[in-house]
């Protein structure tokens, strides 16, 4: 899904289409359901709550191919309003029909900002989360879903989010910038002069979205922020950020940082939460993690300590992208600071 990134900004219009347009096509959509971890927890979860569904009004917001709101009929719902604003919402009316669901499942085409339903709802779900968990996100329609529609008491799918950062050391990042030591030897032309050039463009102010080993995590993941979805007002997601602290398991190299998100669904058949997890230490889904290259390369050694804050908050250039910035310091060193983000995909677009 990245691209290389135009630098001007878009009118908000022109940004939505874009963003609209992106889902319109089968393979996004594959991509989501056949992320087994994803489909299968938001199916447990809705499971687990038909005491609270069954019978009941829901919203799905940002439906898709309405396969979360065919999941609530399933768990009993009276009624589901599956609102989606792209083209492959008449994908999703017909296999709503081709699964005899069309009596409980009115496939709503638009924005959640813009459409009138004809009631308030007992449940909201969704699957907002997209990629270092707000870059083109739909949070912010699913709280004003819930500012607007949901009776009081109502139950939110997922109803919590949570920010976890850990070091890094890429290995398949060293082998790029050590390369260029080994080109004498293998054709009798020194560039090791090229060095300095392959870091700046390798380890450069980019959001990677890339799955990273466990064996690569350098350190217990420190958790830096929350989200509750009951709670948190719109406003608050012009800057989530928060403080971390951790230490590093041993002698490595340390060149990036990754940051990942847990969703947490209340269950109401018992009180151990379901949670969806994108951790490296998990199996692996579709959001992979975001991984953030340092300037420099810094060897650590036991005991370590990463220490610092992350602040994200929306693109000048585009309110649905996310940029990152880490204050940080290893070790002994002096503090350093960078800001990242995900390369735009307006660069493809016409003017």
């Amino acid at each position: 899904m990245t691209k290389h990134l135009t630098k001007r900004k878009l009118d908000k219009t022109r940004n939505d289409r874009l963003y609209f347009d992106s889902y319109s096509d089968v393979t996004i959509h594959e991509e989501m359901i056949a992320d087994h971890v994803r489909t299968n927890t938001y199916r447990t979860a809705i499971t687990k709550n038909s005491q609270y569904i069954r019978g009941k009004v829901v919203l799905d917001v940002g439906a898709g191919t309405g396969v979360l709101s065919m999941f609530c009929v399933q768990a009993g719902a009276k009624k589901v309003y599956a609102v989606e604003a792209c083209s492959i919402a008449e994908q999703a009316e017909k296999i709503v029909k081709h699964n005899n669901m069309e009596d409980r499942i009115e496939v709503v085409r638009g924005t959640l900002e813009t459409v009138d339903l004809p009631e308030m709802v007992d449940v909201i779900v969704s699957e907002w989360m997209g990629y270092a968990l707000l870059h083109e996100s739909m949070l912010n329609s699913v709280l004003y879903a819930r500012d607007k529609w949901l009776k009081a008491g109502g139950l939110i799918l997922p109803s919590k989010a949570e920010l976890y950062i850990a070091p890094i050391s890429d290995p398949v990042v060293q082998d790029r910038l050590y390369f260029w030591y080994t080109v004498k030897d293998r054709y009798g032309v020194d560039m090791t002069c090229m060095s300095d050039f392959a870091r700046r463009c390798i380890m450069n102010s980019d959001i990677i979205v890339n799955s990273v080993t466990t064996e690569d995590v350098l350190s217990h993941p420190a958790h830096f922020a929350e989200l509750d979805l009951y709670s948190i007002k719109v406003e608050e997601l012009r800057s989530v950020k928060g403080q971390f602290r951790c230490e590093s398991f041993g002698s490595a190299a340390v060149n990036a940082f990754c940051i990942y998100f847990t969703v947490t669904f209340s269950c109401a058949d018992t009180q151990q939460a379901l949670v969806l997890s994108t951790s490296p230490f998990k199996p692996e889904t579709h959001w992979k993690q975001a991984v953030l290259y340092l300037d420099t390369p810094v060897d650590v050694v036991q005991d370590t300590v990463f220490a610092g804050t992350v602040s994200m908050f929306p693109s000048e250039k585009s309110t649905r992208h996310i940029c990152v910035h880490v204050d940080y310091t290893i070790g002994e060193q002096e503090r350093q600071s960078k800001t990242f983000s995900i390369p735009d995909w307006s660069s493809e677009a016409q003017p």
